[in-house]
């Protein structure tokens, strides 16, 4: 995979190449070329990492219905920038003003510290914020968004389908992933779970078969 054709893809909004490439990787996973294995992420979502290139990765990230995390709406933002091309399905990112505030803060803000067993450890600071939400931007398949690092947000699955994006990373030094919790919350550990053989091939044969197939039409109201 040439991560900089891709990223050139995305940005001029050529989906159909960038959903090829999508699903060439899938093909691989489910037929066994790849040996990759899915990891379910505290966020909610399923990601296949299919690059990992020093900054750079891009991984398909496939989204359920019923994700817990992602219908607690939990406000995060990311050590790196983020292009995301919808594969199939509708996903929603509400960016979040947060701003310093000491005397009627709603918010401590976490750091993010994973290692490569899978443990994510948050550690509170002593950054105390105001957030407020903020716009909201809907992305729909074929189409592309970009959330630059240390923006806050939420993503969430709007009508209750399933949906899957192509996700491209770019790490920038001296930066942290972050989230918002409690303001007296203590640090916890969470683990991303992995998943087996099977079950990776399952999820990717899911997807591989949402992405050929037409997209269906959104609920009336």
């Amino acid at each position: 995979m040439d991560y900089p054709a891709l990223e050139r893809a995305a940005r001029r909004g050529a989906a159909g190449e960038v959903m090829r490439q999508a699903a060439s990787e899938l093909e691989q996973v489910v037929t066994g070329r790849r040996a990759l294995r899915a990891v379910r992420h505290p966020l909610g979502f399923v990601c296949l990492p299919v690059l990992r290139d020093g900054a750079d990765g891009v991984c398909v990230h496939v989204f359920g219905p019923a994700d817990p995390v992602l219908t607690a709406h939990q406000v995060h933002s990311h050590s790196w920038d983020l292009t995301s091309t919808v594969l199939y399905g509708r996903l929603g990112n509400r960016r979040m003003g947060v701003h310093e505030e000491t005397e009627r803060p709603t918010h401590r803000v976490f750091e993010v510290h994973s290692d490569a067993s899978g443990v994510d450890e948050l550690r509170p600071t002593g950054r105390l914020v105001r957030c407020l939400p903020g716009a909201e931007q809907t992305s729909a398949r074929g189409q592309t968004y970009d959330l630059p690092a240390g923006e806050f947000h939420t993503t969430v699955v709007p009508d209750g389908r399933p949906a899957a994006t192509l996700v491209l990373g770019r790490t920038l030094p001296g930066r942290a992933d972050l989230s918002l919790g409690p303001l007296r919350a203590p640090g916890r550990r969470v683990v991303r779970r992995m998943c087996d053989a099977a079950q990776t091939v399952r999820i990717a044969q899911a997807a591989l078969r949402r992405i050929h197939e037409p997209e269906p039409d959104p609920p009336s109201v």
